[in-house]
């Protein structure tokens, strides 16, 4: 068997890269990232997007490993984004007669990014490329995450080639599919990924669901993780519910403490909604914690409570910087709470009221404000803010 095909004709062709730290020089990628490509062979020979340049190498030796002498005669890209596309401009010398297939802004893309134009195949919403035995079938699916991006559909094979939508972090461990790896390790990846790269583009991501909602996908190729096929639907589900900013139970506490006062009445409210039987919980020092690990957080769970100190009568810049990303994503429909602290004029308290307004969250319990150290009172007002906090939680679960 060839340990590459995933369906009769369609073959992996990617790699891994175990080197880069961080994904978009912002995201850390501690399990590494691949970056998928996949030949579909019939008569004529597609290759469905390429490598990051520094791996061009390898996805060279990976196609002439599989189809040897023969020609590629159309590279399809679905996606312009560098990671994806940095390795066309040699591929193109590699194969010279090879045709580039793409909607009119990925080409234009093309060309801009690489200087390419010619040899060239523009398709539309709906066009068929017949490859002779297999066909492919584009759907442009625009702002997912970028304006150019699309997916391709072989029929014969329900395969569908979904470019940046599905992928995850972390480098494949052998296997290719989710049946020779373990998924489980994924789906936490899948929602980091999803929440720092594509999470602002929840209304394009439910239009390309609709769009493709009545193809009989049996296997998803995306262009980073495991390629999906017992775990499609759940996938595709997965999906659904973060492009919907559906938030399942469980709290995010996140703060911001430069001497530790924050911290204790972060982790006082975190205590006492456990003890008042809320959970999952999920508690993050914002000076330290990752923030697409947060952010993941904040996409999968239904309630946020913040806090923070004053600095310079603003917000302590780590808390600041979590609600940009927030408000950068849009997530709405968030049950919230917040708390904060100052020294001689207080602030934080007040612009992060005001934040929860911007996003029309629902406010649920009123802001604990501690001047100077936490006292035994202040410990006693967290106590009060989660336990009205969990009883609205409980009520809402009714």
């Amino acid at each position: 068997m060839n340990i590459t095909e995933i369906r009769p004709g369609i073959r992996y062709v990617g790699v891994n890269d175990r080197t880069t730290t961080r994904f978009e020089a912002l995201w850390p990628l501690p399990a590494g990232v691949s970056y998928n490509a996949y030949l579909v062979v019939g008569e004529q020979v597609a290759l469905i997007d390429t490598v990051e340049s520094h791996f061009g190498d390898r996805l060279f030796e990976n196609i002439r490993r599989e189809i040897g002498d023969r020609p590629v005669d159309y590279l399809v890209i679905n996606h312009m984004e560098p990671d994806h596309s940095s390795s066309i401009a040699a591929l193109r010398r590699l194969y010279p007669s090879m045709r580039i297939v793409g909607n009119a802004k990925t080409l234009q893309m093309v060309e801009g990014f690489y200087g390419l134009a010619d040899h060239t195949l523009t398709v539309a919403d709906g066009d068929v490329l017949d490859l002779g035995g297999l066909t492919l079938r584009f759907h442009l699916t625009p702002m997912v995450h970028w304006p150019e991006t699309m997916v391709t559909w072989c029929p014969e094979r329900r395969v569908l080639f979904s470019g940046d939508a599905f992928g995850t972090f972390g480098a494949l461990d052998g296997g290719i599919t989710d049946s020779e790896l373990d998924p489980d390790r994924y789906w936490d990846e899948m929602r980091r990924y999803y929440a720092a790269i594509v999470g602002k583009y929840g209304a394009p991501v439910q239009k390309a669901l609709s769009k493709l909602a009545g193809l009989p996908i049996e296997t998803i190729c995306p262009t980073h993780g495991p390629v999906w096929q017992r775990e499609a639907a759940r996938v595709v589900d997965l999906y659904d519910r973060m492009s919907r900013y559906e938030g399942e139970p469980g709290v995010v506490v996140a703060y911001g403490s430069m001497y530790g006062n924050t911290e204790r009445a972060a982790e006082r409210i975190a205590r006492t909604l456990a003890a008042e039987g809320v959970g999952p919980i999920r508690v993050y020092n914002l000076s330290y914690a990752e923030p697409s690990e947060v952010l993941r957080d904040i996409f999968r769970f239904d309630t946020l409570v913040v806090g923070g100190p004053t600095y310079n009568g603003a917000l302590f810049p780590p808390v600041r910087q979590l609600l940009d990303l927030i408000a950068a994503r849009g997530i709405p429909r968030r049950r919230f709470a917040w708390f904060g602290s100052f020294t001689w004029a207080g602030a934080s308290a007040r612009l992060l009221g005001e934040f929860a307004g911007q996003m029309k969250w629902e406010c649920v319990c009123e802001a604990v404000e501690m001047k100077q150290g936490a006292t035994d009172d202040d410990c006693r007002r967290c106590d009060a803010l989660a336990r009205a906090l969990a009883a609205h939680i409980k009520q809402a679960a009714r």
